[in-house]
């Protein structure tokens, strides 16, 4: 069974993203990241690419992930928040601790192409 699976599919990664972002626009580190993004067309690419990276039959057709950040300047520090946001919400949803392991282990690797460094940030 896949991780998709295991969490509920599609109604189930659909609640996480809602919730993850409303997390996520609350916190005021975060919030600025996303002044004048559409956040319905985010969400939506959101689903699809988490869908597509815990075994789901979605096929995430959005930029490669360096190019939709690239713009954003994100740091170490603001990755790690957006990642205990992800945590949180899996966990509120009744997520057990080994899945969300899992999905760390397929997300968070994207750090190295995310999370701009302190030297090049100043050049952006």
């Amino acid at each position: 069974m896949s991780i998709y699976e295991a969490i509920g599919g599609a109604p189930a990664l659909a609640a996480a993203v809602e919730d993850f972002y409303a997390r996520v626009l609350a916190d005021t580190e975060l919030v600025g990241y996303f002044e004048g993004v559409d956040l319905e067309r985010l969400k939506a690419h959101q689903r699809s690419f988490l869908a597509a990276a815990v075994g789901g039959s979605e096929i995430y057709a959005g930029r490669a992930m360096k190019e939709a950040h690239a713009r954003l300047a994100v740091t170490q520090k603001h990755f790690d928040r957006v990642v205990g946001h992800l945590v949180d919400t899996l966990t509120e949803l009744s997520v057990p601790a080994d899945i969300i392991g899992d999905i760390g282990s397929k997300l968070i690797p994207l750090q190295e192409v995310i999370v701009v460094p302190a030297a090049e940030r100043v050049r952006l």
